[in-house]
């Protein structure tokens, strides 16, 4: 197997969360803020946040399928 699809793989599950993490970081910091001015809109950000956190979360799992069909499907061989 060729050394290179390790590092690959290896990068997607390394570098790919990077950035909805700092998104998350800044959405959730935002909303506390947001709940903190506007008490009465509480429910209505929670579910707007979680909702988004959850299409978030997505784009970190979709770089660990890639990093599995990059170890699996061995696509340079």
């Amino acid at each position: 197997m060729n050394p290179l699809i390790f590092i690959a793989a290896g990068l997607a599950v390394g570098l790919v969360p990077i950035g909805p993490r700092v998104v998350q970081g800044t959405a959730v910091g935002q909303a506390i803020e947001g709940i903190a001015r506007q008490l009465e809109a509480k429910g209505k950000i929670q579910g707007t946040l979680l909702l988004s956190l959850a299409f978030m979360e997505a784009l970190t799992i979709y770089g660990l399928v890639v990093a599995l069909a990059l170890l699996f499907a061995d696509p340079f061989d």
